[in-house]
């Protein structure tokens, strides 16, 4: 199972978007949904790096596994939730709720556990790409290598997701460490994080696809 990236007629969210993860507090795992590889790897190729997309080496994540986690499993209250839809023709996961800074709080996000496969795969790419579309809100995505004991130790790149589709692409170089002395190692890469967090802000993220990419040696 993948992301989906297929288009459809049409515009907006679906009036069925299908089975649906939420949350005040902890974490639920979404459905696994079914889609086209192919054209999830087209999707990708088409919307890629403005020079040589062609040339890029593309590994698509899998659109299984995401789970919900919000801010609850430290004592805050925000909520949301991770639900498929459809959005401007586009099947998507989409991440939606409310960050709140109460209780030291403030975050919600979709994650993504990685095996020892994904992992060794992650070490062989240049960076992170994804296929957004949101609420003109600032997002990040946290990455998480088995370096890290603290849960709020991470590693940090940020993006801004517009009302459209875009293609976001974040080389491993830009993620910076947060509240740890320990460098990024890709190759001990356990967790990823699409994430809304740091200030009070109703969240509306969509993604329609996330892979790793590798440019032209």
């Amino acid at each position: 199972d993948m992301f989906p990236s297929g288009r459809r007629s049409g515009s907006g969210q679906s009036p069925h978007p299908g089975p649906a993860a939420s949350a005040g507090g902890g974490a639920k795992r979404v459905a696994p949904m079914r889609v086209a590889a192919a054209l999830f790897f087209l999707g990708f190729i088409m919307n890629g790096n403005a020079d040589h997309p062609e040339r890029q080496e593309v590994t698509p994540l899998p659109g299984s596994g995401w789970r919900l986690v919000t801010d609850g499993v430290m004592g805050g209250v925000s909520t949301g939730r991770l639900t498929q839809q459809q959005r401007a023709g586009r099947d998507c996961l989409c991440l939606q709720g409310e960050v709140r800074t109460e209780n030291n709080g403030g975050f919600i996000q979709m994650a993504l556990d990685l095996d020892d496969r994904l992992t060794a795969l992650a070490s062989r790419h240049d960076g992170i790409r994804l296929e957004v579309l949101g609420n003109g809100e600032n997002y990040n995505l946290h990455l998480r290598t088995r370096d890290l004991w603290l849960p709020w130790q991470s590693y940090r790149a940020g993006f801004a997701a517009t009302t459209t589709w875009q293609t976001v692409q974040l080389p491993f170089t830009a993620f910076r460490p947060y509240r740890t002395r320990q460098a990024l190692r890709v190759d001990r890469l356990k967790r990823i994080g699409v994430i809304a967090i740091g200030r009070a802000f109703d969240a509306d993220l969509c993604v329609a696809g996330l892979a790793f990419y590798r440019n032209p040696r």
